[in-house]
Formats: C-alpha cells, sequence, structure tokens
C-alpha cells in the first residue's frame, strides 16, 4: 500500500451535520488531506460559512425528514462535482430540547421517537440507498457516526441509542451486501464529544461523572472523531467493512464503577 493512502486527493465527500461540532471537524481534515466537500446541514448558513473557508466545498441544505431533501443532497453533489467517492452520515436529531424529552421508554413521547427514527435510522438509510449507485461506480465508501450509547444501556436517551444501535446493523448490512462491488461501511462511536453545542448545554456535573468513567485524562474533541471517520473514508483502511469503531476513550470497555474502585485504590489505582 502507498504510504499516502490517508490522503483524499481527488476524491468528494458529502457531511451530514457538516457546519458544526463533528461534522465540521471532520470537514476541515478532510479537505486538508485534498478531499472535494459537500457540506450539508439544516443549519444552511453555518454550511456556506464553512464551506467558504475549504479549498473545494459547496454547501447543501439538508432536511433529513424529508425524502426529497436528503435525495436531492446526492444528486447535487454529483452533479456539481461530477463523482461521489465518501458519504459520511453524521448529522442526527440532538439539542437541549430533543435531550430533555428522550428519557426513558415508560416516559417517551411516540411523536418524538418516530421523529427521531426518521432523522437518524429512515434519514440514514435514504442517504445510503440514493448514494450506493454513486459509490458502486467509484469503489467508495460509507461512513456512519453512531455512538456508544448504542452498546451500552443507559438510564437516558432510549429514542437516540436505539436508532443509532439500527444504523450499526445497517452498515454492517451494506457492507455484507455491496462489499462484492467494492463499497465498503464502517461505524464510528463517539462517546461524550466537547463540541461547542455540548459544552454550552450540558450540565458540568453530568460532564464531570462521564469523564471520570473515561480511561483517558480528558474527553474527546471533536477533532479525534474526525480522525478516525477520515482514516476510515480512505484507502488506507481499504481493508475495514462491516465494523464500529467504538472512539469514547474507553468508556464502553471496562466494569461499571471505575471512578469509586480508582478513588478506593487511591494512588494504587
Amino acid at each position: 500500500m502507498q504510504t499516502d493512502a490517508i490522503r483524499l486527493d481527488g476524491k468528494v465527500a458529502i457531511i451530514t451535520g457538516g457546519a458544526g461540532g463533528i461534522g465540521a471537524a471532520t470537514a476541515r481534515l478532510m479537505a486538508a488531506r485534498g478531499a472535494r466537500l459537500a457540506i450539508a446541514d439544516i443549519a444552511f448558513d453555518a454550511a456556506q460559512t464553512l464551506a467558504a473557508d475549504l479549498p473545494e466545498a459547496i454547501a447543501i441544505a439538508l432536511d433529513l425528514e424529508n425524502e426529497s431533501s436528503t435525495q436531492a443532497m446526492i444528486a447535487t453533489t454529483a452533479a456539481h462535482f461530477g463523482r461521489l467517492d465518501i458519504l459520511h452520515n453524521n448529522a442526527a436529531l440532538l439539542g437541549p430540547d430533543i435531550a430533555q424529552q428522550d428519557g426513558d421508554i415508560e416516559h417517551m413521547p411516540t411523536a418524538l421517537w418516530d421523529r427521531t427514527y426518521a432523522v437518524n435510522a429512515r434519514g440514514t438509510m435514504i442517504a445510503c440507498r440514493a448514494a450506493l449507485p454513486h459509490l458502486r461506480a467509484t469503489r467508495g465508501n460509507i461512513v456512519n457516526t453512531v455512538s456508544n450509547l448504542a452498546v451500552q444501556g443507559h438510564m437516558i436517551q432510549a429514542a437516540y441509542s436505539s436508532s443509532k444501535a439500527a444504523i450499526i446493523q445497517m452498515t454492517r448490512s451494506i457492507a455484507a451486501s455491496h462489499g462484492i462491488h467494492g463499497v465498503r461501511c464502517n461505524a464510528v462511536a463517539p462517546g461524550m464529544t466537547m463540541t461547542p453545542a455540548l459544552r454550552a448545554a450540558f450540565p458540568p456535573s453530568l460532564r464531570e461523572a462521564v469523564e471520570a468513567e473515561t480511561l483517558r485524562d480528558q474527553l474527546g474533541e471533536p477533532e479525534d472523531i474526525a480522525e478516525v471517520a477520515a482514516f476510515l473514508a480512505s484507502d488506507a483502511a481499504r481493508n475495514i467493512t462491516g465494523q464500529l469503531i467504538v472512539a469514547d476513550g474507553g468508556c464502553a470497555s471496562h466494569v461499571p464503577g471505575i471512578a469509586q474502585f480508582r478513588a478506593f485504590l487511591g494512588d494504587h489505582a
């Protein structure tokens, strides 16, 4: 394999939810490695601002709840650049107002459950379905952003976590059905990541509780997840498909209560 396989020169990538947080960090990194980009986001003004700062990028208004909008994203990108090599499904239904409603199943509003699946699972499926003919032509690949909550039980975010678990299985399904055509499909599962939105909205006490269960000495930054996504999208990962890479600082890898064990063991930990 060539030593520059991590590069993305000449490749065309779509990043959904690309205007901020993990999506924006990934857009900047992929652009630095030579990719031409379509930054798709419901926050169109922010997508335009970011696209203007990158060498070869366009902004696309995207509403993942709207099938026509999602299909148009793929068609617009392919028409503008003449090809499609990478689909990074990063957008999701998030925000403080959503988080307040997304608790346990007993108290789950049906409308919230349906909307979460419409955006996260259904929207991702439609994007993949529309992109696959183009990706077959370029032997391209899909990278799906999921969550470490998709592989762990939690007291909250039942709709979000289960919709992300559905995307993990979708990832494996696409890898199995389209690998013979040269198409790879993988998923990256961040843990709590210090995006600007999280810093502004998440209670410090809960953030500290998650940080205490992290095996690193800090929570991840958007750039940490961008590195994983850009690697999976590159030819350096050409033998990796159908995989879930958990990039959560080790939170999902250990027995419960490690923070309490650390406190008990003190300097011997």
